[in-house]
């Protein structure tokens, strides 16, 4: 088995795939037998957000074990605890993946895929190239600190559940119900739907 991305040289998000992850993969079964399902959400506002977003999703293709199965449209978000204009706007998408690994070693492969992206953490609310967020695995609920499920504030936020509803709509966020009826609750103020950008499978 390959552990790093089948990608060009000059693409960023050729990076080896962690140990740990190569480690599980090996001892589940790669042909996606009984895989979990899972929401992630991705959100980019430095650089070129829709190459990044995209680029994201190609990685966590290639991830063994694990198959992007939906893409969500892109979504425009202003960003969340700064000042207006401090920032330039998020694009914002979800994918549902189908997984043989752990939440854990998702998690993993999540940040490792950030940190090819060059996702630096060094405020809360900052400004980052990428994130990948682990919304929703099968229908865990966890309080874990390390990997709390579902994503703890999912349920308030547009710029996952409008993306999320698009895809999936008769979806279900694990321990608080429908996500058409969570997203009816929440203001869209700052999120809109960008019709003229698209994301794509992978091939």
């Amino acid at each position: 088995m390959s552990a790093s991305f089948a990608t060009g040289p000059s693409d960023p998000t050729v990076q080896p795939v962690p140990a740990s992850v190569v480690q599980q993969v090996d001892a589940a079964d790669t042909t996606l037998h009984n895989p979990k399902r899972a929401v992630i959400s991705l959100g980019s506002n430095l650089g070129n957000r829709l190459e990044t977003l995209q680029g994201a999703i190609d990685a966590l293709e290639d991830t063994p074990g694990v198959r992007v199965k939906a893409v969500s449209p892109v979504y425009e978000t202003e960003p969340w605890g700064v000042e207006p204009g401090s920032q330039p706007s998020y694009f914002n998408a979800v994918v549902v993946v189908k997984t043989t690994l752990p939440p854990s070693s998702l998690l993993e492969r999540a940040h490792a895929v950030e940190e090819a992206f060059h996702r630096v953490r060094d405020e809360r609310w900052g400004a980052r190239t990428l994130d990948v967020d682990i919304v929703a695995y099968a229908d865990v609920v966890s309080d874990d600190p390390t990997l709390t499920l579902p994503h703890p504030r999912a349920h308030e936020r547009a710029f996952v559940l409008a993306p999320w509803n698009d895809v999936e709509p008769q979806a279900q966020l694990p321990g608080r119900g429908p996500v058409s009826g969570l997203l009816a609750d929440v203001t869209r103020d700052g999120v809109e739907p960008r019709k003229d950008l698209e994301l794509r499978l992978p091939e």
